[in-house]
C-alpha cells in the first residue's frame, strides 16, 4: 500500500495538458506524479525537469531511456525499472537490448558509446555510489562535456524518482507492470511493493 495515495486526475485541472501528453506518449498517467500533485509546485516543477531532461539534447532518448532503466535497476526500484522498460521500448530499443541490459558490457547490442553510459549509469545508482574517474575517462572519449552533464541529469533524476517511488511505495500501473514483465520478467523482475 502506498505511503500517500495518488490524487484523481480530475482533481488536477491545471495540468490537464501535461496528463494527456503522458496518456499519449506512454499509454498511462503515472501514479508518482498524482502523488507528488498533492504540493502541485512539485509536480510541475517535476514535469518540467522530466521534459528537460529526458526529451531536449543531444543525447539520443533510445540511449537516456536505457541510462534511466539500469541505473534504477541499479538502486533496486522495480516502479522505475517498469516504467523506463516500457519507454525504453516506446523510444525504439529492442526486447532484445532492454532483456539484455544487464550483459551490455559483452552484448554485441551495444555499442562502446553506450557501453560507456551505461557503466556510469549504474555505478551512479549504486549505493554507495561506485563511479571511478575511469568512467569520466571513457565518457570522455564518446561524449562532450555538454551531453556528459545531459547523462548525469538523466541518472539524477533517477536518482530523485528512485527514491520517491521506493519510500512511497507508488502503486504500480497495470500498463507499465504487464510491459515489465513482458520485457524484464525473464531476469527475475517482479513488482514487489508496487503490487
Amino acid at each position: 500500500m502506498a505511503g500517500v495515495p495518488p490524487l484523481n486526475k480530475t482533481d488536477l485541472p491545471q495540468f490537464k495538458e501535461q496528463f494527456d501528453h503522458y496518456e499519449a506518449t506512454r499509454g498511462f498517467l503515472p501514479n508518482s506524479i498524482l502523488t507528488m500533485a498533492r504540493r502541485p509546485e512539485i509536480a510541475r516543477v517535476f514535469m518540467e525537469m522530466n521534459r528537460v531532461v529526458l526529451y531536449e539534447g543531444s543525447v539520443p532518448e533510445e540511449l537516456k531511456m536505457l541510462v534511466s532503466l539500469i541505473s534504477s535497476q541499479a538502486s533496486g526500484c522495480r516502479y522505475c525499472q517498469a516504467h523506463m522498460g516500457n519507454l525504453a521500448a516506446i523510444c525504439g530499443n529492442s526486447s532484445e537490448r532492454i532483456e539484455n541490459l544487464w550483459d551490455f558490457e559483452t552484448s554485441e547490442l551495444f555499442s562502446d558509446a553506450e557501453r560507456a553510459a551505461l557503466r556510469l549509469s549504474m555505478h551512479a545508482g549504486m549505493v554507495p555510489n561506485q563511479v571511478r574517474p575511469a568512467d569520466f575517462d571513457e565518457l570522455h572519449r564518446h561524449f562532450s562535456d555538454e551531453e556528459i552533464v545531459e547523462l548525469v541529469a538523466t541518472i539524477s533524476l533517477f536518482g530523485y524518482l528512485n527514491r520517491w517511488n521506493d519510500t512511497m511505495g507508488t502503486q504500480l500501473e497495470e500498463l507499465p507492470a504487464q510491459r515489465a514483465f513482458e520485457l524484464l520478467g525473464s531476469r527475475g523482475w517482479e513488482p514487489g511493493k508496487h503490487r
